[in-house]
Parts: structure tokens; C-alpha cells; sequence
């Protein structure tokens, strides 16, 4: 029971530095700060978190390893590579969606990771970005895409989809998956062989 509340209290100290975070920006917030907003004293809260510099961490390959992690499963599914770009897409949206102060601190604030975990998390994001360009260079290859140069089309839809961040709110008129299926229908429209 003990591990279950420490864990959660954790958990709750990581949500609301990302909200802080993504706020006030990393350099601009303070343990005070975050200690006033889950309600706990500063000197308290390392009994949950060792630094400032731990909880951007965390928050930061939080993200990026679920990233990785869904990229490596859309690759090894058998299904045509536009599903695959279409279920990329679908991730970073709902990524967004749900833990959106998260993805904005990870998109925004790694720059303040200390060394290594900086070129650590460099190098996460470029193997990230040559995974997904894969798949836009094999989609070509198999006629599924036009050819287009794969850098613009990669990162034409990674900018496309980092918006969802500053504008997406529920109660905007659109669901989460109508968002989803309005952005695939731009974006693939666009690289779909006719």
C-alpha cells in the first residue's frame, strides 16, 4: 500500500511539472513552485524526486521511448506502409491529446537535459526521424507515396502535427479522433499515389 502512494504521489509530482514546465518553461520554474502546486513541501518532495533535472529526465524519455517503442511495433507489422505513417500520426496526436504538457516538454524544454542524457536524447530523436523517414522512403518505393524528397515529407508531417499542441482543446467542436482523421486526411491526401 505504502509503495502504491509513493508511486502515485510520484506520478502526480510528474504531471505537475510537466504542467509547470510546459507554463513557465523549465528555467523559469522552481521546486517551491512545484511543491505549492501538489501541495507538499519542497524538502518533502525529495523524498519522491531526487532534482529538477530528474523530472525532465523522466518526462523527457517518457516520451521519447513511447515513441520508439510504437515506431518499432508499426514497423513490424504487415500492413501497408500508409496504415503505418497513419498510425504514427494517430500517436503523436493522441500522444497530445492525453498528456499534452508532457509531449510540449519533451517537444520544447529537452535542451535543458544535463550531459549525457542530452546527446542521449539527440540521438533518440534522430533514430526516431530516420525510423519514420524509412518507412516514407519503403512507401515510396512501393508506389504507395508520390516521390517526394523524404526529409520535406517527414518533416513536413512532424510540424504538421506538432500544432495539435498549442490549439487542440476538447469542446473545439472536434473530437480527439475526428482531429485525427481531418490531419491524416490533409497530410496523406497530399502523399497518396492517386
Amino acid at each position: 500500500m505504502f509503495k502504491t502512494k509513493k508511486v502515485a504521489k510520484r506520478e502526480l509530482i510528474l504531471a505537475e511539472a510537466a504542467k509547470l514546465f510546459k507554463d513557465r518553461g523549465y528555467s523559469g520554474t522552481s521546486m517551491r513552485d512545484l511543491a505549492g502546486q501538489v501541495g507538499m513541501e519542497a524538502a518533502s518532495m525529495y523524498n519522491h524526486i531526487k532534482s529538477k533535472d530528474e523530472l525532465l529526465d523522466t518526462i523527457c524519455f517518457r516520451i521519447s521511448d513511447t515513441y520508439i517503442s510504437q515506431l518499432a511495433e508499426i514497423e513490424a507489422t504487415a500492413i501497408p506502409f500508409s496504415e503505418k505513417i497513419k498510425a504514427l500520426v494517430r500517436l503523436h496526436i493522441r500522444l497530445m491529446v492525453e498528456d499534452g504538457a508532457a509531449v510540449s516538454v519533451a517537444n520544447h524544454d529537452w535542451k535543458y537535459l544535463p550531459e549525457p542524457r542530452l546527446t542521449e536524447f539527440k540521438q533518440a530523436r534522430k533514430n526516431y526521424e530516420k525510423g519514420f523517414a524509412a518507412l516514407i522512403e519503403a512507401g515510396i518505393a512501393a508506389g504507395e507515396f508520390r516521390p517526394v524528397n523524404v526529409s520535406v515529407a517527414l518533416f513536413t508531417v512532424l510540424s504538421a502535427v506538432r500544432w495539435v499542441e498549442l490549439w487542440y482543446r476538447p469542446g473545439r467542436g472536434l473530437s480527439a479522433e475526428e482531429l485525427e482523421n481531418n490531419i491524416l486526411t490533409v497530410l496523406l491526401g497530399g502523399l497518396a499515389q492517386r
